[in-house]
């Protein structure tokens, strides 16, 4: 894959316009759902450099499914979410797209790093089923809005193809 070459002086949605078919053809490359995961991380940090990118995958554990840290980009993260719990929880729970504008106002939130203001988590669904999330995480608040939300949704689209 070639470097992403996005300068700052374009538009968010004019930076996920561009990012959009690097991913896409990042992931129509590669079959293995991990590498795939990790340079999706990349590519939208690299992209946009927000505090923290990573996917949590749903997995069977000793006490049950809970979403386990998997490729992500930024700062230490949180191992392991309970269903319903925090942010990634709640997506994972309600099967739906859920952007926090404050975390700190967010029942429940988890603070996996005390830089973290704002908040989006996108599920990835298979038959149905949430195997995955997205988890997005911002030292700005607000910093997410409905361009974040869409393309986001469209390259979570692209990595469920992997699962």
């Amino acid at each position: 894959m070639e470097e992403l070459l996005v300068s700052n002086s374009h538009s968010k949605e004019e930076k996920y316009k561009f990012l959009v078919p690097q991913i896409e053809n990042l992931l129509k490359s590669e079959n293995d759902l991990i590498a795939c995961l990790a340079n999706v991380c990349a590519a939208i940090r690299e992209t946009f450099g927000f505090l923290w990118i990573g996917f949590y995958l749903v997995k069977d554990t000793d006490t049950g499914k809970e979403l386990v840290l998997g490729p992500f980009q930024g700062p230490l993260a949180c191992t392991r979410i309970s269903f319903g719990k925090g942010v990634c929880g709640k997506a994972w729970e309600e099967k739906r797209l859920i952007r926090v504008t404050d975390v700190n106002k967010f029942p429940d939130h988890i603070a996996c790093s005390s830089l973290s203001k704002s908040e989006v988590v996108v599920p990835l669904l298979h038959k149905n089923e949430v195997m995955a999330v997205l988890d997005i995480d911002s030292e700005i608040y607000a910093c997410f809005d409905e361009i974040d939300e869409r393309y986001l949704v469209e390259i979570c689209k692209l990595a469920e193809s992997k699962l």
